[in-house]
């Protein structure tokens, strides 16, 4: 069983930074791959930030590349997502997402994931 909880949400002005963390329960964490997701109000919710169990790969949605950056730190047991000059569209419940099913370190599905944290809410106001 894995526990996940985000932190690291609040309000911010466009042009501004935020960094997210995601804390897992367990000495676990590392064997599994980690993503971030986002949603707003009406909205389905949409992939943001995906990362490997080492660590040793990313990748991310186009309208965040550039910006954000997702890192982990195994020894911690936590995943941090990095926001930089954030703007409106930025606004949503942001969700940390870990493991998938069949084992890839790959997917921007958010079904493909089985362990979920609670979100923490990111609102950019200009």
């Amino acid at each position: 069983q894995v526990q996940l909880v985000e932190s690291g949400g609040g309000l911010v002005q466009a042009g501004g930074s935020l960094r997210l963390s995601c804390a897992a329960s367990g000495r676990i964490f590392r064997r599994y791959p980690m993503a971030w997701f986002r949603q707003a109000p009406g909205e389905e919710r949409e992939f943001v930030a995906g990362i490997s169990g080492s660590g040793g790969s990313t990748y991310y949605a186009d309208s965040v590349k550039g910006r954000f950056t997702i890192s982990k730190d195994n020894a911690k047991n936590t995943v941090y997502m990095q926001m930089n000059n954030l703007n409106l569209e930025d606004t949503a419940a942001y969700y940390c997402a870990a493991d998938t099913k069949g084992g890839s370190w790959y997917s921007t599905r958010a079904n493909d994931y089985i362990y979920w944290g609670q979100g923490t809410q990111v609102t950019v106001s200009s």
